[in-house]
This record gives C-alpha cells, sequence and structure tokens, in this order.
C-alpha cells in the first residue's frame, strides 16, 4: 500500500510540461509568449543526444572565454570571444573595449545571449515557426537585461552623470515622467512638427469626403500634365502623409513636379460607431468611390493605381474584384504599382509571432469590446520587433543619458498612430494573415465577387526594400506568382519606410536592383539576375510609367461641380487623434 502510495504521487515531467501548456492556452497567455518556449526546452530534454552535444560546445566556449578573462584582469592583450552583432551599436563606446572590468561584462552577456538564442533556434524536433516564436520572446527578454539599460552597469551613463554633476540624471528624469504623461516611450519631440505646418505641406484640395475617407486632389506644379492621373491608396494603419512629408523628402511633390497628376486616399481614424465596417466597404466606399472621383474630376477612362503596404494588399484585392466585375475595356485601372506589398503571408516577417489562433481570438474579444483596434497597441507591437532600436535606445539614452531626442519627421509619423474597425481587422486578420485565403482561387468573396489573382492583367511594378521586417522582399515578390500581365520588380536598400522614402540625392545614400519578374518559388534566382543601380529607384519607376500615362496636356482644375473642393489639404481626417 505504501509503495502505490509513492508511486501515485509521482510527478512526471510529461505532466508537469502537459499541465504548463494547458494553463498557458486557457487564456492567461494569450500572445503566446509562453507555450514556444515550453515547447522547445521540452524538445531540448526529449533530445538528449543534441542537448549534450550543444552542453559541450558551449563548455568549450566557455573555457576559452574564462581564458581571455584571465588575460584581460592580468592585463595582457587579447581578441574578444564574442563579438556584437553587426547591427547591435549598443556596445559602440570604447569604453566597452579598453576597460576591462566592462569588456568583460559585454563579453560574458552577450556569450549567454548568443548561446540562447543559438540554441533556440537549433531546437530538434520543433517546426521553424515555433523556433522563431520562442527566440524572439528569449530575444525580447534578454535585450531588456543588457547591462547598458540600467544605470549601474552603463559605463557611459555614469560618465555622463559625474561629467554634468549629476545634471543628465535630473534630464533623465524629467524625460521619464513626461514620457509616463504621454503614455509612451517618445522617439521624437511631438512639438517639433504639427501636420499642414511643417509636414504634410503640398497644396491641395479634399474633393471628396465620406465616412471611410478624405480625397486629396493636389495642385499642379508643371506647366503640362499626363492625360492619366495618379491615385495612391495609402495603408490605413498609419496616415498619409508618410509620402508628404517635407518637400525634399516627398514623394508626392517629386511626382507633382515630373508632370503626373496626382490624388491620394486619407483614411477616417475610425471609433467605437465604426465597428461593424468591413473589408467590402474600405473596397466599395473607398478604393472604388476614390477611382470614381479621380475619374470624374480628371475626365480620364482609368486611373494608374499606387498601393502601398495594407494599402496594396487593398488594391491587389479591388484589382482581382474589378477584373471579375467589369469587361477588360471597362476596369478602371490602366496600371498597378505596389510598395512593400503582401498578398502571400504565408511567411509574413517577424510579425507572425503576434498572430496565431490564440492572439486573433484575444484581440477579436478586445475589439468587440471597444469596437476598435487601438492604433497604440499596434504601434507597440512593431516597436517590440526591433526593440533595442525603438525602445530600448530611446530608454538608454532619454533616461539614463538626458538626453532630448532629436526632430525627426518619420518618428513623429509613426507616433502619429490610427485605429482600426474591429469588424474589418478581424476579417484581415483571419482571411489573410492567419488562412491565406487571397491566393487561393476564387476562396474569399468580396463585395459578391469571388476572388482570383490571376484575372489582374494590368502592368504591374513592385517594389519591396531588403532590410523589411514588416514585408519581407522575399514574400512581398510572390505577387509576381499570382499576376498575369507584365511585371517588373524592384528591391530597394533599407528597411519599411525609408526604403519607399527615398528620395533622389547626390551623391546617392542608397541603391536599389530592378528587373523584369517571372514566377519563381525563389526569389534568390532573380536577385541573381537583377541590375544593380546607386541612388534612388523614383526615377526608374518614373520611367516605367510614363509610358502608360497618356500624352502630357494641360492641367485641368483641383474640384469640379461635382466634386468641389472641400478643405484645403491635408484635410481634416489626418489631424484626427
Amino acid at each position: 500500500m505504501g509503495t502505490n502510495r509513492t508511486q501515485s504521487a509521482t510527478v512526471t515531467p510529461q505532466q508537469v510540461f502537459r499541465a504548463m501548456r494547458e494553463t498557458a492556452q486557457s487564456g492567461i497567455d494569450p500572445l503566446g509568449m509562453v507555450m514556444p518556449l515550453l515547447n522547445a526546452q521540452w524538445a531540448w530534454l526529449t533530445h538528449p543526444q543534441e542537448l549534450a552535444e550543444t552542453a559541450a560546445g558551449f563548455y568549450a566556449r566557455l573555457l576559452e572565454l574564462q581564458q581571455y578573462s584571465w588575460q584581460r584582469m592580468l592585463g595582457l592583450p587579447g581578441e574578444d570571444v564574442e563579438l556584437p552583432h553587426p547591427d547591435d551599436t549598443r556596445f559602440a563606446d570604447l569604453v566597452w573595449t579598453e576597460s576591462a572590468t566592462w569588456d568583460l561584462t559585454k563579453e560574458w552577456y552577450l556569450a549567454l545571449t548568443h548561446q540562447i538564442q543559438d540554441m533556440l533556434y537549433q531546437t530538434p524536433g520543433l517546426p521553424s515557426r515555433e523556433r522563431r516564436r520562442a527566440a524572439f520572446w528569449w530575444r525580447k527578454w534578454l535585450n531588456a537585461v543588457a547591462p547598458t539599460n540600467f544605470l549601474l552597469t552603463n559605463p557611459v551613463a555614469m560618465r555622463k552623470a559625474v561629467e554634468s554633476h549629476g545634471e543628465s540624471l535630473l534630464r533623465g528624469v524629467q524625460n521619464f515622467l513626461a514620457d509616463l504623461q504621454a503614455g509612451d516611450i517618445r522617439m521624437t519631440r511631438p512639438d517639433d512638427f504639427a501636420v499642414g505646418q511643417n509636414l504634410a505641406t503640398t497644396p491641395g484640395k479634399v474633393v471628396l469626403r465620406n465616412r471611410l475617407l478624405e480625397l486629396i486632389h493636389y495642385a499642379p506644379t508643371a506647366n503640362a500634365v499626363h492625360r492619366v492621373p495618379l491615385l495612391i491608396v495609402t495603408p490605413w494603419i498609419n496616415k498619409f502623409y508618410i509620402l508628404d512629408l517635407t518637400p525634399k523628402k516627398s514623394l508626392v511633390k517629386f511626382l507633382l513636379d515630373q508632370g503626373f497628376d496626382v490624388f491620394i486616399t486619407s483614411w477616417k481614424n475610425p471609433d467605437a460607431a465604426m465597428a461593424d465596417v468591413g473589408f467590402d466597404d474600405y473596397l466599395t466606399e473607398g478604393i472604388d468611390a476614390a477611382i470614381a472621383a479621380v475619374r470624374g474630376i480628371s475626365k480620364a477612362d482609368a486611373v494608374n493605381a499606387v498601393g502601398y503596404c495594407i494599402g496594396g494588399t487593398a488594391l491587389a484585392i479591388y484589382l482581382a474584384w474589378a477584373n471579375r466585375k467589369f469587361a477588360p475595356s471597362q476596369v478602371p485601372v490602366a496600371s498597378a504599382t505596389f510598395f512593400t506589398t503582401l498578398i502571400d503571408f504565408h511567411k509574413p516577417g517577424d510579425i507572425e509571432v503576434f498572430i496565431d489562433e490564440g492572439s486573433y481570438r484575444y484581440l477579436v474579444a478586445k475589439m468587440e469590446t471597444r469596437g476598435y483596434l487601438d492604433g497604440k497597441e499596434m504601434a507597440a507591437a512593431f516597436r517590440l520587433l526591433r526593440s533595442n532600436s525603438l525602445i530600448w535606445h530611446y530608454v538608454v539614452h532619454g533616461y539614463l543619458y538626458g538626453e532630448t531626442p532629436p526632430p525627426f519627421d518619420v518618428l513623429y509619423w509613426n507616433m502619429d498612430t490610427t485605429r482600426m474597425p474591429a469588424k474589418m481587422h478581424a476579417w484581415y486578420l483571419r482571411h489573410l494573415y492567419l488562412d491565406n485565403q487571397l491566393i487561393k482561387r476564387d476562396a474569399l468573396e468580396i463585395a459578391g465577387q469571388p476572388l482570383d489573382l490571376t484575372r489582374i492583367v494590368q502592368p504591374v511594378y513592385a517594389v519591396a526594400a531588403a532590410d523589411d521586417h514588416i514585408a519581407p522582399w522575399r514574400q512581398a515578390y510572390r505577387i509576381n506568382n499570382y499576376v498575369s500581365g507584365p511585371k517588373r520588380f524592384v528591391l530597394s536598400s533599407s528597411g519599411h519606410i525609408l526604403g519607399i522614402v527615398n528620395p533622389p540625392v547626390d551623391p546617392p545614400k542608397r541603391e536599389y536592383r530592378v528587373g523584369a519578374a517571372e514566377r519563381h518559388d525563389n526569389p534568390d534566382v532573380w536577385y541573381e539576375c537583377a541590375e544593380p543601380h546607386p541612388g534612388s529607384w523614383w526615377e526608374d519607376w518614373v520611367a516605367w510609367l510614363r509610358p502608360r500615362s497618356g500624352p502630357l496636356v494641360k492641367p485641368g482644375p483641383v474640384s469640379s461641380r461635382a466634386y468641389p473642393a472641400l478643405a484645403d489639404a491635408p484635410g481634416e481626417y489626418v489631424l484626427e487623434r
């Protein structure tokens, strides 16, 4: 009897992990932070041979690091055992190399960090997606506990405090309190910019306003404009003026100066009253209504359309819808340009760590309560993807160094967040990110039409960015595998924003690759054949766009009787908080 009681009281590791999994799945861990880590630990425990081999390798590295530590403590020179990754600037100050104490602090932190990350990426018997999720959440924790983030383990912060007689710490407290009041870690000073004053200043008129958007028509700056107008469909996740920052950075102004007739969408910042607005509405009351207004004002049969990010995804949906709904000669789009756009969401980049069934249910329940997704929540998720550069950099420089962030228009725009209607965003997450149905022929129906991307026969110019972590370029390339018309693909340097906000400058700061695009399961095949160029892809795009934009004609009126001027650009919707 005693033996039986002992056996029944024994708890096996399998039972422990099963209980932990059930707890995590019960709703306590809606963002899926715990489950991938539990799965990774269990995978290593059930692969003892691989674990032993990895432990042996780590032990060898520790011995090497221990030897290096003795050398530094004895004042002897030596080569660093662990080096920061090329994009890791946390230890750039010379004190992290020249001082033995701080050098060893850095080395041991990097050794442990790299070992944990390597093990998670190499976890045996675990799907690659789960390995990436486990590594992501561990990386966030390791970044948070870096010695650079704390006063007593940051020699640069202590040096600045001594040199300023404590003033840097006082300014840091003031910065912290200001951020606390603002409810955000500010990346730039809000008072440095004002939309309509030193941002989004290109002259124009709002010529259409409905419950979803304002349509802005810009005043021409050239003596003659191309007959076919240009409509830019911006993402509603952020505000439109990323394409009209300062005059030197404004894609809108650049296009106007090149002789194009430019319209742009400025989306309503939705509130709880728009909870039931769906993706169908964004297509019919948004893109379709905008195209009708552009054609009405310009008297053109069709427009050249441009879509950025989710605006590009919506444009692809519209094109599939229109090519099914209308006869070929009646489709109101002559060509389509896509900026950093995903239509195949199989590998959507780092954002996938936030999207699974559990997080979807959590977000849907939250949105049903409020009627919308708060823009700050999405902005926080995107910042978390690059926590060192977008969070901890500002914590260290603002709170420990007492520095005020310099004016930066792109970061101001990034902080100027928008909300999303509950119904639309739930549909977007379910059917595109989770089920990836847009690439499946006739799997989705929008506004009464089944969607088939192969029906898109209009010429396509697609731009991706090499360092984009929101729309990875290899995944963005896959648009070429579905649309049927002639295609040209461009790979710009930099990331999701600066790869697009990329004006020509002398000397060139960036570069791009360009070439005709075909169906490739491996986009690297295209990369090897694409032609590299220094500078901005804007000029290549204009050269592609001109032959598709009709002859040069005298500029027409900015508004019309059917579409009168309702307000000066940048309009009212962009100012809504």
